[in-house]
C-alpha cells in the first residue's frame, strides 16, 4: 500500500475544488493499492505568514509537515487564479521543507481556458526546487463549470476518468520506486 496526500488547494468551502475533489477521491477509491490523506487546505490550520520568532515553525507547520512525511507520494488539486496558483497553496508548499523531498507529485487542475494548466507549470517549478518529481501527465478541466453536472458528476466520465488512471497509474510507480530507493539509500539534498 501507498500512503498519497490529495492536497486541495481552493480554500472555497463550496466551490468547484470541492466538486474536483469528491470526483477526484472516488478514483482513488477504485484503487486497492492507495490509501489517501485528504489535505483540505481550507480546513487545515496553516502557519502563519510570519513566525513570532525568527526559525520557530510553530505547530501548524509541525503538523502539515507531519504529514507530507507520511506520504509516498502526492496529488494537488488546483485551480488556477490570475495565471497562478492559490497563496493559500504556496504557504503550505513552503511551510514543509525536507519532506518533500524524493517523491513524486501528481496535479489535477481546473479553470478557464488553459484550465489550470498555467498553475500547474508554475508549481513544477516549486516543486523541483524542493526535490519532488513531477508526472508528466495531468488531468485538467478547461472551461471547469461546464464539465461537472449538478450532482457534481463528469458529464463526459471516460476521458477525465481514463486521464486520471493514467496519472494515478504514473504516481504508483514513481512512489513505489522512490520509496525503495529511499529504503535502500537515504536521499541526501
Amino acid at each position: 500500500m501507498l500512503d498519497i496526500a490529495v492536497i486541495i488547494a481552493s480554500t472555497r468551502e463550496d466551490g468547484l475544488g470541492a466538486t474536483v475533489g469528491r470526483w477526484f477521491l472516488e478514483q482513488t477509491a477504485r484503487r486497492a493499492d492507495l490509501t489517501v490523506d485528504v489535505i483540505a487546505l481550507g480546513r487545515t490550520a496553516l502557519p502563519p505568514l510570519q513566525p513570532a520568532r525568527s526559525g520557530d515553525t510553530g505547530d501548524e507547520a509541525r503538523e502539515l509537515a507531519a504529514r507530507i512525511g507520511a506520504a509516498d507520494g502526492f496529488v494537488v488539486i488546483t485551480p488556477e487564479y490570475n495565471h497562478a496558483y492559490p497563496a493559500a497553496l504556496k504557504l503550505a508548499i513552503d511551510a514543509v521543507r525536507h519532506e518533500w523531498a524524493a517523491k513524486p507529485v501528481g496535479f489535477v487542475s481546473y479553470g478557464g481556458r488553459s484550465g489550470g494548466l498555467r498553475a500547474v507549470e508554475q508549481l513544477r517549478l516549486v516543486f523541483a526546487e524542493l526535490h519532488v518529481v513531477s508526472l508528466r501527465d495531468t488531468v485538467s478541466f478547461h472551461q471547469a463549470d461546464g464539465h461537472f453536472d449538478a450532482a457534481g458528476r463528469p458529464v463526459e466520465p471516460d476521458g477525465v476518468n481514463g486521464a486520471a488512471k493514467v496519472m494515478l497509474d504514473q504516481l504508483t510507480w514513481w512512489a513505489t520506486t522512490l520509496r525503495e530507493g529511499r529504503t535502500a539509500r537515504p536521499y541526501v539534498r
